[in-house]
């Protein structure tokens, strides 16, 4: 997704990667992920779409003044608002798909490079609308570690052969640097987008053990990724569980680029 680049050196064994990384944990003791399933939820988390994009021009302004696309209501959709102090701050939306539950908006978009993989039984996760509070950003510098940390979470649990990253081109190198990720297509058009967007993949459970190096706060707990990803009653998503019993891997430079509202 198109974004603003916040900067500020975290390279690691610097005394600025470590000053990062203790503001970056003592924030996520402050955070509250919070799935969007009331109607003001939702709607206050269009308000902050709407204004991240409009303010760096990747949409044009309408009179909703609120963001809000079909996926949302998709089954296997979960919208998250990242809140401070009961503030709405930040907000992620998490597509899991797999051959069963082939939905994912990037799809739409790059269906020659995705459909061989979901027939091929791959099970993908797709975060989408990644939009940060400008005010709060520049006060907590830590919030889009916070907020991408959502989707890196989804990619454990269900060992998703594929976290992918909707990006603009000059945010390839973060992905890359920060996750491993590698390209999967040059940009192109992206529905209701006015910047093309690429696409980039990860192996989640392939590169944890240096993004856990490098980022420690990215680690979580069994008990938090279910409670996050499993909660809703819905049969597309329970259907993409890992299977009872079944034993999960260990979970637990520059800022994650995000659109910026305020």
């Amino acid at each position: 997704m198109s974004a603003v680049a916040l900067a500020y050196s975290s390279e690691p064994g610097t005394e600025a990667s470590s000053k990062t990384a203790a503001r970056v944990q003592e924030l996520l003791d402050k955070v509250d992920y919070r799935l969007a399933d009331s109607e003001e939820d939702r709607a206050a988390i269009g308000r902050l779409r709407y204004e991240a994009y409009l303010r760096e021009g990747a949409i044009e302004p309408n009179p909703s003044e609120s963001f809000i696309d079909p996926h949302d209501e998709d089954k296997n959709a979960l919208t998250f608002g990242v809140y401070v102090d009961d503030e709405l701050a930040a907000s992620v939306r998490v597509h899991v798909a797999n051959k069963d539950c082939p939905v994912l908006p990037s799809l739409e978009v790059f269906p020659d490079v995705l459909e061989p993989e979901l027939e091929a039984g791959k099970t993908i996760v797709d975060p989408t609308r990644l939009v940060t509070n400008h005010r709060l950003a520049r006060l907590y510098p830590g919030l889009p570690y916070i907020t991408v940390r959502l989707p890196w979470m989804a990619g454990i649990l269900y060992k998703a052969e594929h976290t992918l990253a909707a990006v603009r081109p000059e945010h390839q190198a973060f992905y890359k640097r920060t996750f491993k990720h590698r390209l999967l297509s040059e940009p192109r058009p992206y529905p209701l987008l006015r910047k093309p967007i690429s696409l980039m993949s990860v192996h989640c459970c392939a590169v944890s053990d240096y993004v856990y190096r490098r980022y420690p706060y990215f680690h979580s707990t069994q008990f938090e990724r279910r409670m996050l990803f499993e909660r809703r009653p819905s049969a597309e998503v329970i259907a993409l569980n890992p299977a009872s019993g079944e034993q999960l891997p260990p979970a637990d430079e520059q800022l994650p680029l995000f659109a910026q509202a305020g």
